[in-house]
């Protein structure tokens, strides 16, 4: 099971806000990755603002890559608001990427 998060989170930095040049998992959108005993995952993430560009796009496209994933038989992904996104949540290397540090 380790592995086959390794695996999906590998996928969640390959995919980027279009607007940050950074992955959406060291930005800190990705909250929470569950995996069933079946392999099924849902994902819990936010965006950076309710208004986001890619409101409509980003979720398809995180749910299409990692079900694409092998050994994943589904993805979902939960957009949620709660609790707000906000630039402390993201990685260090994020930070120092924006120029946060």
């Amino acid at each position: 099971m380790v592995e086959l998060e390794n695996k999906i989170v590998e996928v969640l930095k390959s995919i980027y806000d279009p607007e940050i040049p950074v992955d959406i998992y060291e930005l800190g959108l990705i909250y929470e990755v569950k995996i069933s005993n079946e392999k099924a995952v849902e994902i819990d993430m936010t965006l950076t603002s309710p208004n986001c560009p890619v409101a409509e796009t980003m979720p398809k496209e995180v749910e299409e890559k990692v079900a694409a994933v092998e050994g994943v038989i589904s993805c979902k992904v939960n957009i949620v608001f709660e609790p707000t996104w906000d630039k402390d949540m993201m990685s260090e290397e994020a930070k120092l990427e924006l120029g946060f540090l």
